[in-house]
Order: structure tokens, then sequence, then C-alpha cells
């Protein structure tokens, strides 16, 4: 059972993830480095999957602040230019979400298979320095909301939080990125219209405060349909947890991002 998220709201979850800067000097080229491209999710360090949303922090890496918009997605395809900003992906065009002086936030193409991989930024023309990054199968990584929980909903969709937890056995939806290629896997650019699950579904493990749960309860993880970079995990939650416990999702041999709670009374 699948549970999308409409793409404006997918839009607004990566704009608050934005650090708004102010405008760059005109013939500046862009400037950033290795440590300044992270997980738009977490803001954490590679490697990355396919079809991450990837933040790259620097400056001069655009000339003013715009975010994509409705207008800028056409035929189902998101924008590879936004505010004459191009990003490029072993010198292919990348899915471009948001572009500042200080930021920039764009989709790791689906279509790179694991590996190294080289990221540059192209504004106004000007090239930026070629970074080197890796990609693994998969990189899990969970959405932060306020009171150090994680992104949940209902199978109704709607938002779990403190006042309104879940409950044992429960259906809910956790959103992540990172899961890294599906079946079928989106062209570059498209907007995935239909659920497609993650090719390494065998190695995703999901622990309750430390606890992993029986993959029987685990019942869909894949691409959020309606969603660019956006997955989900579909669960039937256990008995005998205890409130707000600590959620781990793995995959692969990363370990997994931890401190955020899932709420659960």
């Amino acid at each position: 059972m699948c549970r999308a998220i409409q793409y404006k709201t997918v839009i607004r979850t990566w704009l608050a993830l934005a650090v708004l800067c102010a405008g760059t000097a005109r013939g500046a080229g862009p400037s950033y480095s290795a440590a300044g491209i992270v997980n738009a999710s977490n803001f954490a360090a590679g490697p990355f999957a396919p079809n991450s949303v990837i933040s790259i922090f620097g400056t001069g890496l655009a000339r003013s602040t715009q975010a994509m918009g409705a207008d800028d997605i056409r035929s189902g395809m998101l924008p590879l230019e936004l505010n004459y900003v191009r990003v490029y992906v072993q010198d292919q065009p990348a899915p471009v979400l948001f572009v500042s002086a200080g930021q920039i936030n764009f989709i790791m193409p689906g279509i790179q298979n694991p590996g190294v991989v080289r990221v540059r930024v192209v504004v106004e023309g000007l090239t930026g320095p070629e970074i080197t990054v890796t990609l693994v199968g998969a990189a899990p990584a969970l959405f932060p909301m306020a009171g150090g929980y994680c992104i949940t909903t209902s199978a109704d969709g709607k938002l779990l939080t403190a006042d309104a937890p879940a409950h044992a056995n429960d259906f809910v939806v956790v959103y992540v990125t990172g899961l890294g290629q599906t079946s079928p896997n989106p062209p570059l650019a498209v907007i995935p219209a239909t659920a497609a699950q993650m090719t390494g579904l065998t190695s995703l493990q999901v622990a309750l405060n430390g606890t992993a749960l029986d993959p029987v309860r685990i019942k869909y993880a894949g691409l959020t349909p309606g969603s660019a970079g956006l997955y989900q995990i579909n669960l039937v939650l256990p008995d005998g947890t205890g409130p707000d416990p600590e959620i781990w999702v793995s995959a692969g041999s990363l370990p997994p991002q931890t401190g955020l709670k899932l709420p659960l009374r």
C-alpha cells in the first residue's frame, strides 16, 4: 500500500532545508569543495545513493535565490537548469530543485550506478571545480522534524506527532531519501508516477530501540509516487516497543542514522 505526498509538499520540504543566502557578485565563478557536498535531508557527508537529494554549499553558486516551482515542471520532468545554474554529474545535467548564492539542492541522477562520479556546478557559463563523490547502492536518511521525531504519517496520510502518535500494530509510512535504484527505475529527471520497490530490499533493516523489525512487517520500501528523490517505507508496528522508540534505517554496509524517534504510545 503506497501513500503519496503531494508534490507541492515535497517542494516545501526541500525549501525548509535550504539556507537562504545573499546574491553573489557577477563574474565570480562558483566555489565549493568536497566537504560542502552533503545529503540534503540531514547534511551528512557521503557516500550517497542514486536518486538522493544532495546539497552543495559554497559561494557564488547563483546570482540570486530561486526555488523550483510548479511552472518549472514540464510534462512531468524536473528542470535541469534553474536561474542560469546547472549541476553536472559525469558531464550530464542533473535535476535542480533550489539555488542560492550559498547553496544548491539537486538530485543525484537515479541512472548512475554505484562508484566514483564527478560533480561540477556551472553558473552563467562559469564552471566550478570538478569534485569526485562516491555512490553506493543505498544510503538511507530520515527527515527530522520538531521534537527530535522523524517524518512519519498514518496510513491515511496524517502526520504523526507527540500529540497524535501511532500505536502498536498500526500501519505507518516513514519517509526517507537514499534508498537508491528501484524496479522500475525512473529515467533522468522524470517524476515517478507509480510505486517502484528499491532493488536492494534484502539489505534493508528497520530497527526500533535497537531491535530489528521482522521483515514481514515491512510492506513496501521504494519511491513515493508523484515525488522526486523521495522514498517511503510502509510498516506495521510491533507490540511492546515502548513510547517514542529511536528508529534506525540501514541498508548495505553503511551505519544507520541515529537520534530520531518515531511517535508511538
